[in-house]
């Protein structure tokens, strides 16, 4: 049994500590799981066009992709954008895209998800804006933002300030939203990336709860309490191939999180001990070889995350090693989720792998791999010191490699990549983003910008500089940037002036 605990304790009842089968008694009998595709592309008006198309489809809450310049603080307008304007998600600049990305979307009842980081707090701001413009509170908005820096040093790159500069500007949004956007998850704490970075699954939830940690000691060391931040918590995992394993890694991920929350935080309320998270099937999994054997990876994947309790879920297109997803591909991954709900009846049962021989031991041999990572980054002084010394960079890198040299040997098979290869067809009828998209786009930017009272937008940046450069909550400032028509990419300029920007170093 893992660490100290006995049998029971360790596994517990459904809906009841240490959530080892789920954070709900009855799981999906009395609701399923939020089905939430991932989708952005080009400019606002497309992307608003695939939410209608999946909303109709079936799609029971939103989740939105953004282009690198907007993840990474550029205007579309800015050199550093040149040739990525809405290339792997939507290009958002101003309040004006942002209204029109959210048009006609039912703000007041469907939960959205946002997938940004070091601009996280500027598109939260924009969405609250939109809200307040159309006469909707932003008590009642539902939805979560990423707004989870670590990994981003840790795997992914998107980064802009310097670690405890994005700390800072991270626990300024739990603050904010505690009273201003209570219904709001703050933060989604990713193992996805890591994850599709070359980690193993045990790996995958040792960095992703270490950087949970550190989230809540940084809120505490801000004047928080735990029990106020734990609730507003949620986490963002990834689902591969090996089907038991990964049922074990959720379940393994919950217990773990219940037991930190309550005994190295004293944490009492039970919303903050239950780790409520989103799945998307592994993009790293996905062939350009024989694409249609991704769909069965994808469902794959997907029966895992449901046997696994996830609370929402993003299943991948079969045309995602090759392009953004098509309209047809993307309804069919969707059409996944529900012959899954609807047909397969696992939805029927609460755990049902719950007390398996099998289950059970591969989920303490991954909490046990876990621990021991999460205290090795104890020993070397939080996860912000491990990052700052290239632990979690070291230890993904070395997984990932050992993973190619087994592909390349052959030790492990990936279908119609190293084995069972076939001629094939090109493939046709892949999304191509407009050639247009980017020129389209700094049109209209400039006509915005021409049209503003530019008093007041230079007024609003000197508040935000103001804040950042103090102690003062720098979401309020932002907030009334953008309402003033200040741009993203100007107000992550006036932040780069004051935190200045990152610059990784090599790990060996």
């Amino acid at each position: 049994m893992s660490e100290h605990r006995d049998a029971g304790e360790a596994l517990g009842r459904p809906g009841g500590f240490p959530y080892t089968r789920g954070i709900h008694p009855t799981m999906y009998q009395g609701k399923l799981w939020t089905m939430r595709q991932y989708a952005g592309f080009g400019d606002a008006k497309a992307s608003n066009e695939r939410y209608r198309y999946l909303l109709a489809s079936g799609q029971t809450g939103l989740s939105v992709a953004f282009d690198l310049p907007t993840q990474m603080g550029y205007d579309s307008d800015h050199a550093m954008a040149a040739g990525e304007v809405g290339k792997v998600g939507v290009a958002i600049d101003s309040i004006d895209d942002m209204h029109t990305l959210l048009d006609a979307l039912p703000l007041d009842t469907v939960s959205t998800s946002m997938t940004i980081n070091s601009t996280a707090g500027t598109l939260l701001a924009l969405y609250v804006a939109v809200a307040r413009a159309r006469g909707i509170p932003a008590q009642a908005l539902r939805g979560t933002i990423q707004n989870d820096l670590l990994k981003e040093y840790i795997a992914r790159g998107t980064y802009i300030y310097p670690p405890r500069a994005s700390m800072r500007l991270t626990t300024d949004i739990f603050a904010w939203c505690r009273t201003e956007v209570p219904k709001w998850n703050t933060i989604s704490i990713s193992g996805y990336h890591i994850r599709e970075a070359g980690s193993t699954a045990a790996q995958e939830i040792a960095f992703t709860l270490a950087d949970g940690i550190a989230y809540v000691e940084a809120a505490i060391a801000a004047g928080l309490a735990v029990d106020e931040v734990g609730p507003n918590l949620s986490f963002f995992f990834n689902a591969h191939n090996d089907f038991v394993e990964e049922v074990a890694k959720f379940r393994a991920a919950r217990r773990m999180w219940a037991f930190l929350m309550r005994d190295r935080f004293g944490a009492k309320d039970k919303r903050s001990m239950m780790l409520r998270f989103h799945t998307q099937t592994g993009g790293s999994t996905l062939t350009a070889q024989q694409p249609d054997c991704n769909v069965v990876r994808v469902a794959i994947q997907a029966m895992a995350a449901v046997l696994g309790g996830t609370q929402s879920l993003h299943t991948n297109s079969r045309d995602e090693a090759l392009a953004l997803p098509s309209e047809g591909a993307a309804r069919l991954a969707l059409r996944t989720q529900q012959v899954i709900a609807y047909e397969s009846g696992l939805a029927k049962h609460v755990d049902p792998f719950g007390g398996s021989l099998v289950v059970e031991a591969e989920t303490d041999r991954i909490e046990d791999e876990a621990m021991k990572l999460i205290r090795e980054i104890d020993a070397l002084g939080g996860m912000v010191a491990a990052i700052e010394r290239g632990f979690p960079q070291r230890e993904i890198q070395n997984s990932a490699y050992a993973h190619q040299l087994a592909v390349e040997s052959k030790r492990e098979i990936v279908v119609g990549v190293n084995d069972f290869v076939v001629d094939e067809a090109e493939m046709t009828g892949l999304l191509r983003v407009r050639s247009d998209t980017e020129a389209d786009q700094n049109v209209r930017l400039a006509a915005f910008k021409a049209g503003r009272d530019a008093g007041a937008v230079r007024a609003s940046l000197a508040a935000v500089g103001e804040a950042a450069s103090g102690t003062a909550n720098t979401m309020p400032a932002i907030l009334g940037a953008v309402e003033a028509r200040a741009t993203l990419g100007e107000i992550a300029d006036v932040l780069r002036g004051v935190y200045g920007k990152y610059r990784e170093s090599v790990f060996v």
